[in-house]
């Protein structure tokens, strides 16, 4: 295993990152003269350009030491990160797993890092033997692992990761954005065992706050530190960072609307499995459900026309559509839209 140091771009090892106010200020309290802030309103001083209390709050949940998070506008802003710390534009590669979360390859096209895209086996697994071929490859520097997988549902083997971790010596990056919905565990207990393991998870999917924007890399210090040179100063707002608090204070209602949800999931799922236009419904470690149609198309511009909307995914798999778990009553409409579209078939 390489150095961190030996994988992250000389640039962005020699830069020096810009010093906030706030940073300078060493997070003392007093009268704030230092940021050419307004010094009229409720939120006209600039927010905690760290994140202490969030992270201190994350830190309990996840039991893992504040010096292993890091806190990004989304995790689409941690994923631009991480290529923007460990490759080189027009030179190094990342590695994903196709079909997946389309930001992956948005965020290499934006820093013109290229993509091996290694299409998933036919029941949505790594496949190992292809993506092994590359190992070696001095230009691969990231390999990014979506599990549960965002459009597929499932979560990839752990044993496939596994052998990822042990035998890629770049950045194994693993977005757990539906972690909380599966029986799998987080890759959170495997941290100290992997020092180039980055783990991205999020608030805004189980825990309900996508409005807010706030996802998470957990990895080693190093690591955390080099990310923390390329964000910008104040890159979580103080509302932000406030109402990520009242969500994870909140820890009861998490659970009570998470059991809602898979209940829901499987209230769907056996709903679905009595019409005749769903061909098939995909295994599902998420809030979600990709569904195969016999024809797709004619099922979402019906639902569209409803005021039901679902994401076309047959682009990337043949006549299937992903549709999220919604509230009781939500489902209820849309199987009933459903329902009567099968009728007339």
């Amino acid at each position: 295993m390489k150095n961190i140091n030996q994988l992250a771009r000389p640039n962005v090892l020699a830069m020096h990152p810009y010093s906030s106010a706030r940073d300078e200020s060493g997070g003392i309290e007093g009268i704030f003269l230092d940021a050419n802030e307004n010094p009229f309103g409720n939120n006209n001083r600039y927010p905690d350009p760290y994140q202490k209390d969030l992270k201190q709050k994350l830190s309990e949940i996840k039991n893992i030491a504040t010096e292993k998070i890091f806190i990004g506008n989304g995790s689409d802003e941690i994923i631009d990160h991480i290529y923007r710390v460990f490759c080189n534009p027009g030179k190094d590669k990342v590695m994903f797993f196709s079909p997946t979360f389309g930001m992956y390859q948005v965020a290499a096209e934006l820093n013109d890092v290229t993509i091996v895209d290694i299409p998933l086996t036919s029941d949505f697994q790594i496949n190992i033997e292809e993506a092994q071929k590359y190992f070696n490859d001095e230009n691969l520097k990231v390999i990014v692992i979506c599990t549960p997988n965002n459009p597929t549902g499932n979560a990839i083997n752990p044993k496939d990761i596994d052998f990822i971790l042990k035998n890629f010596n770049g950045i194994v990056a693993i977005d757990e954005a539906y972690i909380e919905f599966t029986d799998q565990p987080s890759y959170l207990e495997k941290m100290d065992q992997y020092p180039h393991l980055v783990l991205f998870q999020t608030l805004s999917k189980a825990w309900g706050i996508a409005g807010v924007r706030i996802g998470m890399a957990y990895a080693q210090p190093e690591i955390i530190h080099l990310l923390n040179k390329v964000k910008h100063p104040y890159n979580i707002s103080e509302l932000n960072q406030k109402a990520a608090l009242e969500a994870l204070n909140q820890s009861s209602e998490f659970e009570k609307r998470k059991k809602i949800i898979l209940e829901e999931k499987e209230k769907l799922r056996s709903a679905l499995e009595k019409l005749s236009l769903v061909t098939k419904i995909y295994p599902s470690d998420t809030n979600f459900l990709l569904v195969e149609f016999s024809d797709s198309n004619q099922v979402f511009h019906q639902l569209m026309q409803e005021g039901i909307i679902v994401r076309d995914q047959s682009s990337k798999i043949k006549n299937s559509l992903r549709i999220t778990v919604g509230s009781p009553e939500e489902n209820l409409k849309l199987i009933n839209s459903l329902s009567r579209l099968n009728d007339t078939l």
